[in-house]
């Protein structure tokens, strides 16, 4: 009996083909470069990405917040979570593909009714044995679904690679957005300062009555200006101290300092590398190419649902009513049946079903091709960033510079009589956003660096 079962097995499962369409990765227009990029790539495929992430940022703190979070982040934990589902899910489908093998065993008594069964007797049962079922993949169906479980493994790992960078693309924004209040807070301070010491000396030269009162006025009202940017700063400080502490698991809270802003130090040439590259660099990209190998697969399950299966079943055992004999070659008992079971009518649900999955998997194949498109304009919006945020710190810093001197030659000449104090405000107001507008520019020159790194899949590869 083993050996023809064996041999219908075998029989079965070489004559067993695979039903539905195999995955085919569908035809993409990637360009070959990068429109922003100004600097062209090689055969080589040289990239910023390349780099691993603790190689793209020079402050310690910063990158032990960046450690802290990979470590520690919820929404990471989460995606390794879902990891672990998925391979569990991996081994319950395929599982389906083995033989099921049972061991059985009973003892009882048994008593019947003497009005039923005259002259019944009290009589001993014992059992011991083992039972085997197995479904035969004639068309590939228990293939096609581990095939489908198989790619939402891999699909959920790169959903966490996907998690992973944005984290550390997250975190190192979120700092230097940090770093930009501290400085803007501090320039709100100096000013503050400032004024508070201007407004002190104009209410003196209105007590000897050199100046109009106008000017007091209008020297209170900068100083209140300034006074209430420090309590506007302070405020966003803490917020996004709550919000970067969050990011790395922890309560909200203050967060160390590294180097300040104007010290922060990113890669001056940022290559992007080839567009193709993006295809498998990126974890999105490949999260949702799998969701479409999985979806694909999953047509040849619905296919097979439509035509005839075949299962297999067999127990192996002794039976008696003396524990004594329940090894004996009398009490053995045994038994084996194939079975086939072949849809005939059922209102097209079946069919309805299949072209369910085929509409599923053209959904994955469009959210496929989409993100990729997405992922395309990421990186050539994070390039035209750069280029643009490097181009404008670069007239923040003329601004300031000018403003400066403007400022200083101002006061000059309002202590000397030569023009009204109109003048001075409108200097010292110039300068003050010139101060902030630098400060927020030369932070957004950072941030989109970051963003290209995140934009081209850069650092998940790290351990």
């Amino acid at each position: 009996m083993a050996r023809r079962l064996a041999r219908l097995t075998i029989l079965a499962l070489l004559g067993g083909c695979a039903v539905g369409p195999d995955y085919e990765r569908p035809p993409l227009d990637v360009p070959d470069h990068y429109l922003q990029s100004d600097v062209q790539p090689a055969a080589t495929d040289p990239s910023i990405a390349n780099l691993d992430w603790w190689e793209l940022f020079d402050d310690p703190e910063l990158e032990a917040l960046i450690r802290a979070a990979l470590a520690n982040n919820k929404e990471l934990a989460i995606a390794v979570a879902r990891i672990d589902e998925a391979a569990a899910v991996l081994g319950i489908v395929r599982a389906d593909q083995f033989p099921v093998l049972n061991a059985e065993g009973s003892a009882g008594r048994i008593s019947n009714s003497e009005d039923l069964i005259p002259f019944a007797e009290t009589r001993d049962d014992y059992f011991l044995g083992a039972s085997a079922a197995f479904e035969i993949d004639l068309w590939g169906k228990l293939r096609r679904a581990t095939e489908g479980a198989r790619a939402d493994l891999l699909g959920s790992e790169e959903t966490a690679r996907a998690v992973t960078i944005s984290l550390v693309a997250e975190v190192a924004t979120t700092y230097f957005l940090l770093r930009d209040l501290d400085h803007r807070y501090q320039v709100a301070t100096r000013t503050l300062t400032s004024r508070e010491d201007s407004l002190d000396i104009i209410r003196a030269r209105f007590d000897k009555g050199i100046v109009p009162e106008l000017d007091v006025n209008q020297a209170d009202v900068e100083a209140a200006d300034a006074q209430a940017s420090i309590a506007a700063f302070e405020r966003q400080v803490i917020q996004i101290e709550n919000a970067l502490r969050v990011l790395i698991g922890a309560n909200p809270g203050a967060v160390t300092r590294g180097l300040p802003l104007d010290r922060q130090t990113v890669p001056v040439d940022v290559p992007a590398g080839l567009p193709v590259t993006l295809l498998e660099r990126r974890p999105d990209v490949r999260a949702a190419e799998q969701a479409f190998a999985a979806a694909t697969a999953r047509i040849g399950v619905a296919r097979a649902l439509r035509l005839p299966s075949l299962g297999l079943t067999g127990s192996y055992g002794s039976a008696t009513d003396d524990f004594d004999n329940l090894l004996d070659n009398a009490s053995e008992q045994w038994d084996f049946f194939g079975s086939i079971f072949a849809p005939i009518f059922n209102a097209g649900q079946l069919k309805a079903q299949e072209h369910a999955q085929i509409a599923r998997a053209e959904q994955a194949r469009l959210d496929y091709e989409l993100t990729v498109l997405s992922a395309l304009q990421d990186v050539e919006d994070a390039l035209t960033a750069i280029r643009t945020f490097r181009a404008e710190h670069a007239a923040r810093l003329r601004q300031l510079a000018a403003a400066q001197t403007a400022a200083r030659l101002s006061r000059a000449r309002y202590d000397g009589g030569i023009v009204s104090y109109l003048e001075v405000l409108d200097t010292e107001r110039s300068l003050f956003q010139s101060e902030l507008l630098e400060s927020s520019t030369r932070q957004q020159s950072l941030t989109a660096v970051v963003q290209l790194y995140r934009a081209l899949g850069g650092g998940w590869s790290a351990q």
